[in-house]
């Protein structure tokens, strides 16, 4: 019985998911120059990017003991998690202080389904699929140009790598922004992290000292990006950093779950 129950309710938040994706194609299809243009914005700045590591690698042959088209795959790697963390979970996050301010979480705790599932998925950004779809494209360019074939196990080991980093960034972000409960307004601290993913498109190598242990532990932006990428060019020596991440994942996410709990028991809703 308590698998049928599973099953059930796993169904029901499925079709519950699926009501909030045809809900965000009709927005986007509602303003679609603004769609459009987000996707060319987005396009411009990975090409600027690119465009800086090409510079860069006019004066110098590597960056620790990555190459050129190595760190052209940690840019793809890294917009390419970026992406997908925007489509899923970057406004919904965001958005999380306005619905304290406002009182609409009133709305959606009287939903039946859980709060945090409405609450983290109820928004899509669907032109971020495309250009996550550009940078995997960036990606299979550089391995091209650097005559590798990664192996069936190699691909789904940096997805599994990728997924579990978008879940830590969730995780975090999702802590940061519930504390809105506290002042309100947190969209500065959201988006604040948020932009600390600039930094994921370096190698880890580029960095030393304090810098490179809060980037890697503490904001783990260069542990989500490094490892997958390392992983898909054999950079990767032991099994000890995606083991850190899983563990990272996993302590993050209950954290994370904890910390909603104790913030609703503050919210005291928009009548009162």
């Amino acid at each position: 019985m308590p698998s049928v129950r599973s099953a059930g309710s796993l169904g029901r938040y499925a079709r519950i998911y699926g009501a909030l994706w045809r809900n965000s194609v009709t927005r986007e299809t509602m303003f679609k120059t603004n769609f459009l243009m987000w996707i060319f914005v987005e396009i411009l700045w990975f090409a600027l990017q690119l465009s800086f590591i090409g510079v860069l690698y006019l004066h110098t042959d590597s960056i620790g003991t990555w190459t050129k088209w190595q760190v052209v795959m940690l840019i793809g790697a890294s917009h390419f998690i970026q992406q997908l963390y925007q489509a899923f979970f970057l406004i919904n996050c965001s958005n999380l202080s306005e619905l304290v301010r406002s009182g609409k979480l009133d709305f959606l705790l009287l939903w039946p389904a859980n709060t945090r599932f409405i609450v983290s998925l109820r928004q899509v950004d669907l032109g971020a699929f495309v250009n996550a779809g550009t940078a995997l494209a960036i990606m299979a360019y550089a391995a091209r140009q650097l005559q590798l074939v990664p192996s069936f196990g190699q691909i789904a080991g940096f997805l599994v790598l990728c997924g579990v980093g978008i879940l830590v960034h969730y995780s975090l972000m999702f802590m940061l922004a519930a504390i809105s409960f506290w002042t309100i307004r947190a969209q500065g601290i959201v988006w604040g992290y948020y932009n600390l993913f600039q930094i994921a498109r370096m190698p880890d190598e580029a960095f030393s000292g304090l810098f490179k242990a809060v980037f890697t532990f503490a904001l783990p932006m260069l542990l989500v990006s490094n490892v997958p990428v390392r992983l898909l060019t054999s950079k990767l020596a032991s099994v000890e950093l995606p083991l850190i991440m899983l563990g990272m994942a996993v302590g993050c996410w209950f954290a994370s779950q904890w910390f909603w709990r104790v913030s609703l028991r503050r919210y005291t809703s928009a009548s009162s």
